[in-house]
């Protein structure tokens, strides 16, 4: 069956990253993960305390091998194991960790300066939050995008606020949206976190957060799956009253429904999350990464569809 999707080599019918990185740069390119050393708004008291429900003590930032050093230390100690994969890469510094815009401009700068004076960074990308986008910080941002591309990525998991407020998210959709057409503005590019499996949303409430963000203006998507990770208030929750997460086979089917609302130029930079295996509660099949994707392409050559089937 000929794969009718233009943005691929191979059998895949998305837009994948590993595509954009091959095509823009001509080589591998690996992403290097970083911890900038920042919080939250909805850790620190600001706008709530604890933090993201699902989120670890690490900020997300939990397969980073070298937490307590400098940056740049960070970096060529992380960038050794992907090395070891892929020698002769060019490398993201990913600055991963909590919400690495929250703070004030010297202390972004001091993080990210570095990295556009280095020949083999190709990109630099930073995980925040929509409402942690001071002016000062998105016209440096700006300026240096002219140098190297900059990917901000932005935490949304889901369209409903309800539910939002349930994994104590502490902003509103609306935020997500209004910072995204402020970035439309500039050259920094944007990654839209979604997330499946949020607890009391329904697989229809998943689909609609992708058909409420297809018309947004932002370059890439994540799509996970909630999974539950030990010291996390989510675990709490689950360890006190066990809450049924959707199966593997419903998350690759969810997940083939979602892309085909994307539009088909949107890269999508991931179809499910990495758990460390020593700190995963559920689910188990979250650990055969490799499995499930293989599973999602299966489904949509069977299904003969593709991202974009029914972006309209």
């Amino acid at each position: 069956m000929e794969n009718p999707f233009r943005y691929s080599f191979n059998e895949k019918r998305y837009h994948t990253f590993n595509y954009y990185l091959k095509t823009t740069y001509k080589r591998k390119v690996s992403k290097v993960i970083l911890d900038g050393g920042f919080t939250c708004p909805n850790r620190d008291g600001t706008k709530g305390t604890g933090g993201c429900i699902f989120c670890s003590q690490a900020g997300s930032g939990d397969s980073n091998l070298a937490l307590t050093r400098s940056i740049l230390e960070q970096y060529e100690t992380n960038k050794k194991v992907m090395d070891r994969k892929w020698p002769d890469s060019l490398y993201i510094p990913y600055f991963q960790s909590f919400s690495n815009t929250y703070g004030p401009l010297e202390k972004i700068k001091a993080m990210s300066a570095p990295f556009f004076e280095m020949d083999e960074v190709a990109e630099v990308s930073i995980a925040t939050r929509c409402d942690c986008l001071e002016e000062d910080v998105i016209d440096y941002l700006d300026a240096m995008a002219k140098i190297k591309p900059v990917w901000l990525e932005l935490g949304l998991q889901t369209s409903n606020d309800e539910i939002g407020r349930i994994i104590n998210r502490c902003y509103d959709f609306n935020d997500l949206k209004e910072a995204l057409y402020r970035l439309e503005k500039t050259s920094i590019k944007t990654c839209v976190h979604v997330m499946d499996g949020l607890p009391f949303e329904d697989k229809e409430g998943m689909l609609q957060t992708v058909k409420d963000i297809a018309h947004l203006p932002f370059e890439a998507i994540k799509i996970h799956m909630l999974h539950v990770i030990k010291s996390t208030k989510l675990a709490e929750m689950y360890e006190e009253k066990p809450f049924e997460l959707i199966s593997r086979e419903e998350y690759i089917d969810l997940v083939v429904r979602q892309l085909e609302l994307l539009p088909p130029e949107i890269i999508v930079e991931r179809l499910t999350g990495d758990p460390i295996k020593e700190d995963l509660i559920t689910p188990a099949w979250l650990l055969n990464k490799t499995t499930i994707l293989n599973d999602i392409d299966k489904l949509m050559r069977k299904n003969d569809t593709y991202q974009g089937r029914l972006y309209e």
